[in-house]
């Protein structure tokens, strides 16, 4: 953990720092990225995680899209830019490490590739792992859709 991150530990709600000090402080791995976990805002459902970098992060600040970083691609992407099931920005959290990003979104339709809602919709049980939820739009037409 960073001095700035141990400093804010004791610092009173509601005040605030310079934005460029904490992004500084971000714990990003090796190859530098952090997870970001994509929550619905109003329902607390947890959507998807994926990666971001610096740059996803500041662009993701900046424009209120949710923007993450491709690990196949090896390039930034805007969610929804492929299948038109966008995230917009509600809040953005650092976890006291600095190390994991919880986004608080308004997401449009499913947020997984598979069409459904989440990407956590495998269930993993005793003897047997169950698939919890229905895809709301097959994968072959939410991909056709675009941005």
């Amino acid at each position: 953990m960073t001095d700035l991150l141990k400093r804010l530990e004791r610092e009173p709600c509601d005040s605030r720092h310079s934005l460029e000090e904490v992004l500084a402080n971000v714990r990003f791995n090796g190859d530098g990225l952090l997870p970001a976990i994509a929550q619905q805002h109003d329902s607390g459902e947890v959507l998807m995680m994926a990666w971001m970098n610096r740059e996803a992060l500041e662009e993701t600040l900046r424009t209120g899209r949710v923007y993450y970083y491709s690990r196949s691609r090896a390039k930034l992407w805007r969610k929804g830019e492929s299948s038109g099931q966008q995230q917009h920005l509600k809040s953005a959290s650092l976890d006291c490490d600095g190390d994991t990003l919880l986004l608080q979104v308004e997401q449009t339709g499913p947020a997984c590739h598979t069409g459904r809602r989440s990407c956590f919709y495998l269930s993993l049980e005793a003897d047997s792992a169950r698939i919890s939820s229905a895809a709301l739009i097959d994968p072959d037409e939410l991909y056709t859709k675009g941005s």
